[in-house]
């Protein structure tokens, strides 16, 4: 039930989003599991919220019928069968399926691969869990047997995932903080459990793990060439000058006034957080907006001083031929379809990554519910040079105010061949 993809020990994974339900204390066992169609109801909506969908169903494939290629630097992982067929979840008890959200461990105690994000899961409550399995019990099974995963040597050995559990992997179900309000407490059990936002937005060590101490600190996104941005920098994607609105529609409409999503986070909010109720899109806004901290580390570039010089003052030109009419002489955008880049942070954070590939590759918001028909943002990687794209990304960045760093021409033409998605 991962989400997006992110590196860890052997794999990857990632992903934001939520899970519902009341927090609630949570039994050892569930002998008599409830699968009435409230329980299924809700079952399905915590599968949408922890988005599922993304991983455990193949593009062209059956619902959550697995055969998902996740490419990782260890090699490839091919995604589980989670439907209730006998090559997939059709023998398993709840409390099989709770094992392995909550131990991280398949029903006859093999470990599992962290590309599931157990050490998120297992913050979940036994009663959202076994709301999940009823769901999954609901739903049409698909014969079809999973694929072995394609492992690199000594990465295709599981007794090597007990070293990793041991360093990253604190069990657990997510406790109140009682100096918190209730709403705080669903949006840090929302954004920390099922929803395993840090997958992404945690920087990973060279063991492919990540520290506690670490979260949500950001870092990039191996394989796909994504920067996930830090949710506790205020100069990254911390959210701590955003107003609980702001933050609320970036998550559920895709856009908002003070920007929007791209990417893999775009997939999320399709996938996911804009089939979140308001209340939950709520909470969890109101728990991101409380771990942003104005501690941005120092802005570095490797660009010499006459060369950015230089560079910025190509990018105005092109700049104010390609990107003007869209987002304004001054950079003041027209909100939420076109956003400003004047004062945003995404613009401005230590990564340039995800703006070098923005003027490539163009890109659309998510359409959701809210915001059905998006305006997207034209590719420039055929009519730009690696100096245009270059001088444009650092003239965005450095102009209006903006304190980011100007970029290379190498860093332009390295994500050229970068993946689309």
């Amino acid at each position: 039930m991962s989400a997006h993809m992110r590196i860890l020990p052997a794999l990857v994974l990632s992903s934001m989003v939520a899970l519902v339900a009341a927090l609630s204390p949570v039994a050892a066992q569930s002998p008599q599991p409830n699968n009435s169609s409230d329980v299924v109801k809700k079952g399905e909506y915590l599968a949408r919220a922890g988005d599922c969908v993304a991983c455990h169903t193949a593009p062209e494939g059956k619902l959550f019928s697995g055969g998902r290629a996740m490419p990782t630097p260890f090699g490839t992982i091919y995604t589980s069968n989670i439907t209730p067929d006998g090559t997939g979840i059709g023998a398993w008890s709840a409390d099989d399926f709770y094992n392995t959200m909550h131990h991280g461990r398949f029903p006859d105690g093999g470990l599992l691969y962290p590309a599931m994000p157990f050490g998120s899961y297992t913050k979940v409550t036994r009663e959202d869990s076994d709301a999940i399995f009823a769901y999954l019990k609901s739903i049409p099974p698909v014969h079809q047997p999973n694929r072995p995963h394609e492992l690199d040597f000594p990465y295709n050995n599981r007794s090597l995932i007990l070293g990793w559990r041991t360093l990253f992997f604190k069990e657990g179900e997510f406790t109140q903080d009682p100096k918190q309000s209730e709403e705080w407490n669903r949006g840090a059990y929302l954004v920390e459990g099922l929803g395993h936002c840090g997958m992404c937005h945690s920087p990973i060590n060279a063991l492919g793990g990540s520290r506690e101490s670490e979260a949500f600190q950001g870092g990039l996104i191996p394989m796909q060439d994504w920067y996930a941005p830090s949710l506790t920098s205020n100069k990254e994607a911390g959210l701590g000058d955003w107003s609980i609105e702001e933050i609320s529609d970036l998550l559920q409409k895709g856009v908002s006034t003070r920007g929007a999503v791209y990417g893999p986070m775009a997939e999320v909010v399709f996938n996911s957080l804009q089939y979140m109720t308001d209340e939950d899109i709520r909470a969890m806004a109101v728990y991101l907006k409380s771990i942003a901290q104005d501690e941005p580390a120092p802005p570095r570039t490797s660009v010499r001083t006459q060369e950015a010089s230089l560079l910025i003052s190509l990018g105005k030109a092109v700049y104010d031929k390609q990107c003007a009419s869209c987002h304004g002489a001054g950079g003041e955008g027209r909100p939420p379809h076109y956003p400003p880049l004047a004062g945003n942070q995404s613009i401005q954070m230590e990564s340039a990554v995800n703006g070098i590939r923005m003027v490539l590759n163009g890109g659309y918001p998510p359409a959701t519910e809210k915001n059905p028909m998006p305006h997207g943002m034209p590719p420039f990687a055929v009519t730009l040079s690696d100096d245009e794209v270059a001088a444009v990304v650092s003239y965005i960045r450095t102009a209006w105010g903006n304190r980011g760093t100007p970029v290379s021409a190498s860093e332009a033409n390295k994500l050229r061949s970068a993946p689309l998605q």
